[in-house]
């Protein structure tokens, strides 16, 4: 069994401590600096173990940080080369021509850009209840009506109810794997929901949500990306925030057939990319390791997190993502009120899951740390 100290001596020793050295903020630093000292200092004298927002918590790779610092005199310049480069090398990656890629400020610009161009009165949205809230928001601008689907039992987006709702529909957003849960569908499940979707709604579009694509170790999964390359009502959206760490530099994209991303271009700004964010995922593109040595550290993390929650005896949901779902069978609002109360921020209420809460997956120490605070607190509550 992987206890907490063994586990910090065994991660926080190794590739996953090692990755703190060159990030461009103290992310999880000062809980590192504590526990290398002994102490446990007040929660008054260091930040809270940030465990709310999905980041990631090893922050930007070397790479992305040389890069934006080697680039700082192209502030003055306006950022069409370098957003342009960025969606070449995309491209070139996954084998697309350069017009078959969007780049958006985060995919949270990508996602409104989608509903404002399918969506509206008479074009209702469907979504899972609960997933990634924000195209159910841009929904509401544009005044179109949501066919919220529940997920299942076992936290999964209900794929077949989700078809049915599908005609007469302007957009079906699948996120996969999907916010809140963490919890996806292979890619044969996705591919047969395309295919109903396609026949039943032929006038429907579909948004594949791949936020958490490079976390994935399910060997059932696999992209839509070939299906949206053969079909022009599929896209699928991804983004540098997650798994590249450059959250707050606003780096997303689609990838679509040309016609579908020429669509989805007019609901966006021109030049929304920031110089620094287009130089950053270029410089991550150019390390592909980064990716596999952001997984595994994730991985082997939410794998002993999920393990400490379960050994306790709460239901956690099968996550493929950077965060696991725990089920406290109570109402979860006071354990985040005292979460944050003992330095520990965790996930914000996703109705109709009151007894749910949503926990990122932090660094080694910081989980550590936090299972401490989680585990004396669910011993009390």
């Amino acid at each position: 069994m992987l206890s907490r100290r063994s586990f910090v001596r065994t991660l926080g020793a190794g590739a996953a401590a090692s990755t703190l050295a060159p990030l461009l903020h103290g992310r999880g630093l000062e809980a590192m600096i504590a526990d290398a000292a002994g102490a446990s200092l007040p929660v008054g004298d260091v930040p809270p173990i940030k465990l709310d927002s999905n980041e990631n918590p090893n922050g930007p790779a070397k790479v992305a940080v040389s890069a934006v610092r080697d680039a700082m005199r192209e502030a003055a310049l306006y950022p069409r080369d370098r957003v342009a480069a960025l969606r070449d090398a995309i491209a070139a990656r996954d084998g697309l021509p350069a017009d078959a890629v969007m780049l958006g400020a985060g995919s949270a610009e990508v996602l409104r850009a989608a509903v404002f161009a399918y969506c509206g009165p008479d074009r209702p949205l469907v979504t899972a209840i609960p997933s990634y809230e924000a195209p159910q928001r841009d929904a509401s601008l544009v005044r179109a009506p949501v066919r919220g689907i529940a997920v299942t039992g076992d936290m999964r987006l209900d794929l077949e109810a989700m078809a049915a709702a599908a005609p007469g529909a302007g957009l079906v957003f699948l996120c996969n794997p999907n916010n809140p849960t963490g919890t996806l569908h292979g890619a044969d499940a996705v591919a047969a929901c395309i295919a109903r979707i396609t026949r039943d709604a032929p006038g429907t579009m579909i948004l594949v949500d791949e936020a958490y694509h490079e976390y994935v170790t399910d060997p059932r999964y696999a992209t839509a990306l070939p299906t949206a390359m053969a079909q022009p009502n599929v896209i699928v959206s991804r983004t540098f925030s997650k798994i590249y760490g450059i959250a707050g530099l606003r780096v997303g994209y689609a990838m679509a057939q040309p016609a579908t991303i020429a669509t989805l271009r007019r609901q966006v700004l021109p030049l929304s990319i920031n110089q620094f964010g287009a130089i950053a995922a270029h410089a991550c593109l150019s390390k592909p390791d980064v990716v596999a040595r952001e997984r595994d550290a994730n991985r082997a993390t939410l794998d002993w997190a999920t393990a400490s929650f379960r050994r306790l005896g709460f239901t956690v949901a099968d996550s493929q993502a950077n965060f696991v779902l725990v089920d406290l069978a109570r109402d979860a609002q006071p354990f985040r009120d005292a979460c944050k109360a003992a330095g520990v921020l965790v996930g914000r209420a996703f109705p109709p899951l009151a007894n749910h809460v949503r926990i990122s997956i932090g660094t080694p120490r910081e989980m550590a740390r936090a299972m401490a605070s989680f585990t004396r607190l669910l011993a009390t509550a």
